[in-house]
């Protein structure tokens, strides 16, 4: 699993969750329970992971969607 985006904005997560699986690519959300333990104030980043073969296609789905600044291009 590779990191796609990290990200605060829950809105954000949620279009990017959905254009992927408009695109036939599996996410996964990553640190969403932790939420909980800051008390739901949203300071703590929420990651959305792909898999390793689907990275490349994902960053494309991305950028396609004006949204490649959001890319994690750290990996």
């Amino acid at each position: 699993m590779r990191e796609l985006i990290r990200t605060n904005d829950r809105v954000l997560l949620s279009f990017v969750e959905t254009l992927l699986r408009d695109a036939g690519i599996e996410s996964f959300p990553a640190d969403s329970n932790m939420s909980v333990l800051e008390g739901s104030i949203g300071i703590l980043p929420q990651r959305l992971l792909v898999s390793s073969n689907s990275y490349d296609e994902a960053c494309r789905v991305m950028r396609g969607a004006d949204l490649g600044q959001w890319v994690n291009s750290r990996d």
